[in-house]
């Protein structure tokens, strides 16, 4: 294994916490919200669930038929995001999502597979599936931790092409000004409650660094 990237603090954050285990729904045959491919049905079908509404299959299908996906990609091009990310076995769990407030709300799939080596870490993408990111560690016997996980996926870029692609920081890629930035990424997991809210925080202080940055620049 590689030296592990160092981790930013931030307050009220355990980066210690780590899931007993990520394969107990599976075991038991339970669905996670993170078994929800497509990220708009996801967030609605949360949004019910907290409700007490009830909640349409179409909804909490794993993945939706042609026809439905055809019908709600011609409602919005973003109710599509996440759709067409490879399926998941009864051996592999979503650890973690990264969005995209891209025109087509473009999603990124962090996978964990249990295998006889230990647990098989892989990121994924609606474009080719593949797994074309260099992980560390790529496998571990047991959970991570939220400080390991944070370090992976701050380290992980995509490979290939002339520049790598950071899965989480695209507000870094310098394609829009900052402003336009703001809100472009999130993260969440069903295992790590917190890992949204760390990112949030982040997110937040790289804005206000730039923004501190363009006032000294302008003067």
């Amino acid at each position: 294994m590689h030296k592990q990237l160092q981790v930013p603090e931030v307050e009220g954050i355990d980066l210690d916490f780590t899931p007993a285990a990520y394969f107990t729904a599976r075991d038991l045959h339970l669905a996670l919200p993170s078994d929800i491919r497509g990220q708009a049905r996801r967030d609605l079908a949360r949004k019910l669930a907290a409700q007490g509404a009830a909640l349409p299959q179409e909804l909490t299908a794993p993945e939706l038929t042609v026809d439905d996906r055809r019908a709600w990609g011609a409602i919005h091009p973003m109710l599509m995001g996440g759709e067409y990310l490879p399926p998941m076995g009864q051996d592999v769990v979503e650890v973690a999502r990264i969005s995209l407030e891209s025109v087509t709300a473009d999603q990124i799939s962090v996978r964990a597979r249990r295998t006889p080596e230990g647990i098989a870490y892989t990121i994924v993408d609606e474009y080719d599936g593949a797994d074309n990111y260099t992980l560390d560690p790529s496998v571990s016997h047991s959970p991570l931790s939220m400080r390991q996980l944070i370090a992976m996926l701050d380290g992980a870029c995509e490979r290939g092409g002339a520049v790598m692609s950071p899965v989480v920081w695209h507000i870094e890629d310098g394609m829009c000004g900052t402003d336009e930035m703001r809100g472009f990424v999130s993260v969440e997991s069903d295992f790590y409650p917190d890992l949204g809210a760390y990112y949030n925080a982040r997110f937040e202080q790289w804005f206000a660094e730039n923004a501190a940055a363009s006032a000294e620049d302008d003067e």
